[in-house]
């Protein structure tokens, strides 16, 4: 099979199922943006491999999972609302991802936290490689939750979607501080008009 079908040559794609839609339509938006964050993480990984600080790999079973996690959404997302409902008027796919993961989240913030001075000040994305692997995470996590509350307001999602997403750029930016740390970098404070 070619990796390559011409049948989006029109500008059009396949919807999970296969409805055509147009590339620009908010769903493939919406999961374009998921896989690229997808991606992002895959330089993350590779980045806290070279780096090889034990602390810093420990998180790398944590960024798998999301990666999983991210694959899950993007699959709801790109599956036609008609095709999620099954006959008991369930969502086929919302054992998939669930509150639980949401709670993970939380309890790997918490716990990340907890080795990191509390943060008085705006911080400029940087702090090392590692770091700023993470802030481009955060920021890409932050342009798929748009999408997807762009989304929801024209087909209603599953309210742990954009729960996720959201709570997904704040373990990113913890996880950005908590790198700089590892690493022994130091964080840059945003001064304003005092740029050096």
């Amino acid at each position: 099979m070619k990796i390559y079908t011409k049948t989006g040559d029109s500008g059009s794609t396949g919807l999970y199922g296969g409805t055509r839609v147009s590339k620009a339509d908010a769903q493939v938006e919406a999961y374009g943006n998921l896989d690229e964050l997808n991606s992002v993480l895959a330089v993350c990984l590779s980045s806290m491999k070279s780096a090889n600080i034990e602390k810093i790999l420990q998180v790398v079973p944590q960024i798998k999972r999301i990666q999983h996690n991210l694959f899950t959404v993007g699959a709801e997302v790109a599956t036609p609302k008609e095709k999620l409902i099954l006959a008991n008027g369930k969502n086929r796919l919302s054992e998939m991802l669930h509150s639980e993961e949401i709670t993970m989240l939380e309890t790997q913030i918490d716990s990340l936290e907890q080795e990191l001075e509390p943060l008085q000040y705006f911080i400029l994305p940087g702090g090392g490689e590692v770091a700023s692997h993470f802030h481009v995470a955060r920021t890409v996590c932050r342009r798929a939750e748009r999408s997807l509350v762009f989304l929801n307001e024209q087909i209603a999602l599953r309210k742990e979607l954009l729960e996720y997403l959201n709570r997904l750029s704040d373990y990113f930016f913890v996880l950005s501080r908590y790198a700089s740390k590892m690493m022994g970098e130091k964080e840059e404070y945003w001064k304003p008009g005092h740029a050096e």
